[in-house]
């Protein structure tokens, strides 16, 4: 009999923490054994909601030989230096995005995942959703044409009703706010749709709630093709719908506009789309590479072309 794989969680700095903690517990191949924070109220706190042992001490826990691999939700900042040696300890990694702060540091972390033979893969979960798997399908048969514009808008209200934790607004921590954080999902959506180059990226971020980071953004980004992208998000709206809209030069493809509804527009008129079921999350996907020893490669990718749109966003931002 294959015995489960045993997994800890690396911090309970982000909120979903508990929630890939939850993934350990419920996937039927993982066992979740242990809670490590370099805070240990908080990852006490943590482990006894999960039901398992704390530990603050991360090089005893990376050297356990009956340890297998980990989830990662530390601050993103922290990445770099607790992934790296988690993967050099030769244990499996499950992270939250970004996967660093840098395309540098990616490209570091990536090479030392061949290197010691362990698998690497980031969380991007709307990747495995359902109106995902319908919006490939649409691109690649081509019925849209010539993609001339994209929008994609994910956004929420943890600043105005204030239940994001403070560190969320911590930019030293966090690589700043709710475009590094929240605007990940809309990102990678953006890069499904037109593709990773871009050559141009134009940012608007404000604060309209006073903590010192973007709670409300928008990035413009162009393609060498002259599509335009447009990516939303912000931490200040109650109501907003997840949305997506792409268009090209045959048709347009709207979702989220009418309670979940995926709408496809061409010459003959406007029809509905079935939304397929969800496919494997990233998670469960990790655990797949695992055992077959297959990187999850297109995850890895994306991971990267999600961290380089970030840094260009941010950067363009403060100029």
């Amino acid at each position: 009999m294959i015995q489960p794989l045993r997994i800890a969680v690396l911090s309970a700095w982000h909120v979903h923490a508990e929630e890939y903690g939850r993934a350990a517990l419920d996937h039927p191949d993982t066992e979740l054994v242990a809670v490590w924070d370099d805070d240990a109220e908080r990852g006490q706190a943590l482990a006894d909601t999960l039901g398992v042992e704390f530990t603050a001490d991360l090089e005893g826990l990376l050297a356990r030989e009956d340890l297998d691999g980990v989830t990662c939700t530390t601050a993103t900042t922290d990445h770099d230096d607790v992934l790296g040696r988690t993967l050099a300890a030769g244990k499996h990694v499950f992270t939250e995005k970004l996967l660093s702060p840098s395309v540098e540091g990616c490209d570091r972390l990536l090479a030392a995942a061949t290197e010691n033979g362990v698998q690497l893969t980031v969380s991007l979960p709307r990747l495995s959703h359902g109106y995902t798997v319908a919006l490939r399908e649409v691109l690649e048969a081509g019925t849209l044409g010539r993609i001339t514009y994209s929008r994609v808008r994910l956004a929420h209200n943890g600043s105005t009703a204030d239940w994001l934790p403070a560190r969320f607004y911590d930019p030293a921590e966090a690589i700043g706010g709710a475009f590094s954080d929240l605007a990940a999902h809309p990102v990678y959506l953006t890069q499904l749709i037109l593709g990773e180059e871009v050559t141009s990226v134009r940012s608007a971020y404000t604060d309209m709630t006073g903590r010192g980071v973007e709670d409300n953004a928008a990035v413009t980004v162009t393609t060498r093709d002259g599509a335009i992208g447009v990516i939303e998000t912000g931490f200040v709206t109650p109501s907003s719908p997840f949305t997506i809209e792409v268009h090209g030069t045959d048709g347009s493809l709207l979702y989220g506009f009418d309670e979940g509804r995926m709408r496809l527009g061409t010459a003959e008129g406007w029809r509905d789309l079935e939304v397929p079921a969800d496919i494997d999350p990233p998670f469960g996907q990790w655990v797949t590479a695992i055992r077959t020893g297959t990187p999850t490669a297109e995850n890895q990718r994306r991971a990267r072309a999600l961290t380089a749109l970030t840094v260009a966003a941010n950067d363009a931002a403060d100029r």
